[in-house]
């Protein structure tokens, strides 16, 4: 079985989340990939080139696909297109619609004043300092859909207290799909609170024939 995790936002692939799963499906004897979506190349990080890092990843042979947050939207992304190469997918918290929330999250100012700069600060989580990033990444990422059509076996965790990206976005989602379980769970958009029970139902579900 292959199995690629996928990071979130500003974080990389040693996330605490990454670092869990990948723990316990080592102990089931399955090993996880998780690649630095990146590229080593933050400042211009693109959904096209997160995507192109995820096909490498993945290749010809078919895999499993766990995303957090922008990981989780990557994840849908990449299954949709490739129906012959995802098997399953899990998101946790996907950041779905992520280029057109970032002008309710910074305002139309700050987004102007990116576009005609061309960068704006961010704190990265994986490296614990302020980075930068290019417009680029709000360029390219219009070029995409906010709701993928997923038709693989899809298992979504959405925290009912996520201050990132609202439950409703999955519930939206999840709402026309009869392939996509849905589970709203009492907490943040980390998820950091329910990693056990989370654990219980993806082994079963990445695992299930």
């Amino acid at each position: 079985m292959r199995l690629v995790y996928l990071h979130g936002f500003a974080s990389g692939p040693g996330s605490s989340k990454a670092r869990y799963f990948a723990r316990r499906f080592a102990e089931l004897g399955i090993a996880q990939q998780t690649p630095d979506l990146a590229n080593s190349d933050f400042e211009h990080l693109t959904v096209s080139g997160q995507l192109a890092v995820i096909e490498r990843a993945v290749d010809v042979e078919p895999a499993t696909l766990i995303g957090s947050s922008l990981g989780g939207y990557l994840a849908a992304l990449y299954a949709a297109r490739h129906l012959e190469t995802v098997e399953r997918v899990v998101l946790l918290a996907p950041a779905f619609g992520f280029p057109r929330r970032w002008p309710q999250r910074l305002g139309a100012a700050a987004m102007a004043e990116w576009e005609r700069t061309g960068w704006l600060p961010v704190y990265h989580y994986a490296d614990q300092t302020e980075r930068r990033v290019h417009w680029e990444l709000i360029a390219d990422g219009a070029r995409y859909e906010d709701y993928p059509d997923v038709q693989q076996p899809c298992l979504i965790f959405h925290g009912s207290n996520d201050e990132v990206v609202d439950a409703g976005w999955s519930r939206e989602f999840a709402h026309t799909r009869p392939n996509v379980e849905l589970r709203v769970v009492n907490s943040g958009h980390e998820l950091t609170n329910v990693l056990e029970p989370m654990w219980e139902r993806v082994s079963e579900f990445v695992i299930q024939p």
